[in-house]
């Protein structure tokens, strides 16, 4: 994403002599798949703006300085002509109501690790469809659908008997071979579950902080610590101030130290603190949030980057090359953008110090500018039981002929 307009002219001079002297992007720590960066694109200074750095922490503050200087009018128009590649997301609405199907399914989750009990339910879906999505075989006795997650479906299935559907999210995504229907993160997969839903992390403190801390400019927690990942968020953390509260890099005294920080962030309800507890309410002090995929692969934006845009934050994102399509215009800091971390800290400090600029990343939400960001939500965890049973159905339910996926 390009970076904003409006810069102080201190911090202009400052980047334009780094885009200068740096000739190349090391992240050699990404990925050897990850395709070659390209020089971030020089930010077009406003002649009519010329300001000296300003640091600020009072949201609200900032966005009335944005809306006097620059304006959701502007932002709308300068936007109007945004494009991404609408096909790397499913549209949930594209589905023929008048194709023939049952007018009601019932999908039986047998194997699961982490499929949150609180999408159990009989939901109300497109085309005066009905779909029960259960883990009780008592409920669903007759299902048309068998999820799996963990484990892989049964060998065989002979017409009568529910389709087999597994999903896998993981960036190594793998179908068994022996499934019906297939959900993964990807739009070419039969049914596609991004991450961008919210079903999965109902129960935690999502109190927005309306303060941003200046002293700090960056949050980082990672609780696995891959050497690519753990070594470009020290490579960057070197010229940027931050707190690193996972297990990786850690240097704020423990992976609960977050509500010795912030005690407004703390569950009551929970007797000991857990991390992912308070994780949205601690990332929303901040002004930015560091967000590093596991593996860099197309269309594979998990929960790191939209925790961060849940907890009104901008992230610093490094993951997915077609990540433009899966967020809101200019919301978040396209790390592959940059030539070096050096660069791209100068460029967040930039920022961090304007309140016009930072101000301008959080425009989309204030604004309503959402490029394809609804249509990703709509293909998100959320909304997964009835676009599965809308599939099923169109298959045919327990009807359809006995179907083995090639290896």
């Amino acid at each position: 994403m390009s970076p904003l307009r409006y810069l102080p002219s201190s911090s202009l001079l400052l980047l334009l002599l780094f885009l200068f002297l740096t000739s190349y992007l090391d992240f050699s720590a990404l990925s050897s798949s990850s395709s070659a960066a390209v020089a971030v694109a020089r930010p077009v200074s406003d002649p009519t703006i010329q300001r000296r750095a300003e640091p600020r922490t009072d949201l609200a503050a900032a966005f009335a300085r944005w809306d006097e200087e620059v304006g959701c009018d502007r932002f709308r128009d300068k936007h109007r002509n945004w494009t991404a590649d609408p096909s790397a997301i499913q549209d949930a609405e594209a589905g023929d109501c008048s194709a023939p199907g049952a007018s009601h399914i019932s999908v039986l989750v047998k194997g699961w690790t982490w499929i949150p009990d609180e999408m159990d339910n009989l939901y109300s879906c497109r085309c005066g469809m009905t779909c029960l999505w259960t883990k009780s075989a008592a409920l669903a006795n007759k299902p048309d659908a068998v999820f799996f997650e963990w484990k892989a479906p049964p060998k065989t299935r002979r017409k009568g008997e529910p389709l087999r559907v597994y999903m896998d999210l993981e960036a190594s995504r793998q179908p068994t071979g022996l499934e019906d229907i297939f959900v993964g993160f990807h739009a070419k997969d039969n049914v596609q579950c991004t991450y961008a839903g919210s079903v999965f992390h109902k129960f935690r403190n999502y109190y927005v902080s309306s303060k941003k801390r200046n002293d700090v400019l960056v949050y980082w927690s990672s609780s696995k610590c891959y050497q690519h990942r753990t070594e470009l968020a020290e490579r960057f953390f070197a010229h940027i101030s931050h707190h690193s509260f996972g297990s990786c890099l850690n240097n704020v005294g423990g992976r609960d130290a977050a509500v010795s920080f912030y005690p407004e962030c703390r569950m009551e309800l929970t007797a000991e603190p857990r991390w992912w507890d308070h994780l949205h309410c601690a990332m929303s002090q901040y002004k930015f949030v560091l967000a590093i995929e596991n593996t860099m692969a197309e269309s594979y934006v998990t929960e790191k980057l939209y925790y961060a845009l849940d907890a009104g934050s901008v992230p610093i994102y490094f993951g997915a090359p077609d990540v433009e399509t899966f967020v809101p215009p200019h919301s978040v800091i396209d790390g592959s953008k940059f030539r070096s971390v050096e660069e791209l800290a100068t460029y967040v400090k930039a920022v961090a110090d304007d309140p016009v600029a930072y101000s301008e990343y959080h425009a989309w939400r204030r604004c309503g500018v959402m490029g394809y960001y609804g249509r990703n939500r709509a293909a998100s965890l959320d909304t997964l039981p009835c676009r599965l049973c809308e599939y099923v159905s169109r298959k045919g339910g327990r009807d359809a002929e006995s179907y083995r996926m090639p290896r």
